[in-house]
């Protein structure tokens, strides 16, 4: 497959924005430009629903800048879309037809639907959930919708974003304490319209440049160590705490706020309150950002029509898939030693060694199969670039915390190592927790080491105790001796991590012909 390069306009009401994608020789897609512009064509909506002259020389302005940055590449396609605010405009057609004449583009204008089913669609594909209720706060419209084992069940678009809230319900800069209760009271009731929506208890995934900048917010308070937006898991608690800070400023300090954007600050008060009242009546704490939106669900879209792309099978799976690809994992070999770590795994499981669970066992699974990734840098300090790599890559169908642990049990080279990786995430974790973390990667080294030659000499394992002793037997197909030498060496982990001695004995399969 060689690269392709694909574009995708955004036309918002709040902001207007350009992103260039490629699909390398791999598949994996990557954004190669982002171009924002902060037009707020909502506020050239007069009362009577016309796009004034104003707003359409902006649109028209900002489209040819977009068009110096497009005409660079060789592109596949060229999407160009608009929301809310060229959705309810009355002299829609008039605008459609200037763009088409002066441009590069042909706006496709998105119904409701569509706004919210692309949103749902990027969730879908880049998220570990099952069922969930979306949020997408646009300048001049609020999408939400509600999920159930991935299908898209219910669905609604309300005429109120960010922008008009503020135009509605704030007569200065920033809201009063008055008017923020107005604009608190007016988005609750809508909400309570929707009939599917109380009491789901399900996580609140918000899309969108007003969640963003809230989980931009969070981070810089907390200090958080990782880089990365996307699945990023707040509590209801950590924004009503956000709003107590920020209400209270003034508008020239919330524009100095670190993480929010400038170009926010007047609209983020008013952003909230959905947030806030969404987070009431679904009945739930979780809160959690996709940073993938409305213009990756476009782009699945454009390359489902070319039959490369849909509903992806399993978030998980694919992103496993583009590691392999990205660091040049071999696969046959990976498979085989995550295959070895979770049969080990098990094995100690069943002698009442260690407790697993399904996520332990596919945290195991995922860990054995990127083990020392980061080998692909340097093979002296694999470890050490696995660990940082896997931290700080953003993993769609991973949240940070078991992005952490993955980063942990797939970089295990000793205690002391796995020991000063995990010190700075220590309030994420109960000392058992990571004691727990620790054994699974000694087992996962342990299995690593079984597959010293990549051979695939190992044909079954058994474990047995004797005494205080475990015995680990090893059946072979080939010739094992440089195994045997890797998993001498490298049992100390296992051992320390159990306090039992393990005894190895291979032996050849009775099936085999070693000579």
């Amino acid at each position: 497959m060689k690269t392709k390069y694909y574009a995708i306009i955004d036309i918002g009401s709040n902001t207007m924005r350009l992103v260039v994608y490629l699909r390398d020789k791999s598949g994996r897609i990557k954004e190669k430009e982002n171009v924002k512009v902060v037009a707020r064509l909502r506020n050239y909506l007069t009362a009577d629903g016309v796009l004034d002259k104003k707003g359409i020389q902006t649109l028209v302005k900002t489209l040819h800048s977009f068009q110096e940055v497009t005409r660079f590449y060789e592109l596949e396609s060229t999407t160009c879309v608009a929301t809310a605010t060229v959705r309810h405009a009355r002299n829609q057609q008039e605008l459609l037809e200037l763009v088409d004449k002066e441009t590069d583009f042909t706006i496709r204008v998105l119904s409701d639907y569509e706004e919210a089913y692309l949103g749902y669609l990027a969730v879908a594909n880049s998220t570990p959930f099952q069922d969930g209720i979306t949020v997408d706060i646009g300048g001049g419209s609020t999408e939400v919708t509600y999920f159930e084992n991935r299908k898209l069940r219910f669905y609604h678009s309300f005429p109120f974003g960010a922008l008009s809230l503020k135009r509605q319900f704030v007569a200065g800069e920033k809201p009063t304490e008055e008017e923020l209760q107005h604009i608190h009271t007016f988005v609750c009731e809508q909400l309570k319209t929707l009939d599917w929506l109380p009491d789901k208890q399900l996580p609140i995934i918000a899309i969108g440049g007003s969640a963003r900048n809230v989980v931009q917010i969070h981070q810089e308070k907390v200090g958080y160590p990782l880089a990365g937006l996307h699945q990023y898991k707040m509590k209801k608690q950590d924004i009503e705490d956000m709003e107590s800070e920020l209400a209270p400023l003034r508008f020239s300090e919330l524009q100095k706020v670190d993480g929010l954007s400038k170009d926010r600050a007047d609209i983020i008060l008013p952003a909230m309150q959905v947030f806030r009242c969404l987070l009431d009546i679904v009945g739930t704490t979780d809160f959690v950002l996709s940073r993938k939106g409305l213009r990756d669900g476009l782009l699945y879209e454009v390359l489902h029509r070319r039959n490369e792309m849909t509903l992806f099978a399993d978030v998980q799976e694919r992103s496993f898939e583009e590691l392999a690809k990205d660091f040049e994992i071999d696969r046959t070999h990976a498979l085989q030693r995550q295959n070895t770590a979770v049969l080990l795994a098990k094995l100690v499981e069943k002698k009442g060694l260690v407790e697993l669970n399904d996520h332990d066992t596919f945290l195991v699974k995922y860990a054995a199969y990127v083990y020392n990734v980061g080998a692909y840098i340097d093979t002296e300090s694999g470890n050490q670039h696995t660990f940082y790599l896997l931290a700080n890559r953003t993993i769609d169908g991973l949240l940070h915390k078991d992005r952490i642990i993955l980063a942990l049990l797939a970089s295990f080279k000793n205690k002391s190592f796995y020991n000063r990786n995990a010190e700075v995430f220590q309030s994420w974790f109960r000392e058992e927790e990571l004691a727990h973390y620790r054994l699974l990667g000694a087992i996962i080294k342990l299995a690593n080491s079984l597959h010293a030659t990549k051979r695939n000499v190992v044909a079954d394992i058994e474990l047995q105790e004797d005494g205080d002793d475990l015995l680990l037997t090893v059946i072979c197909n080939k010739d094992w001796r440089a195994e045997w030498y890797q998993v001498e060496k490298q049992k100390k982990h296992l051992e320390k991590q159990l306090r039992r001695n393990v005894e190895l004995i291979f032996r050849e399969d009775t099936h085999s012909y070693i000579s």
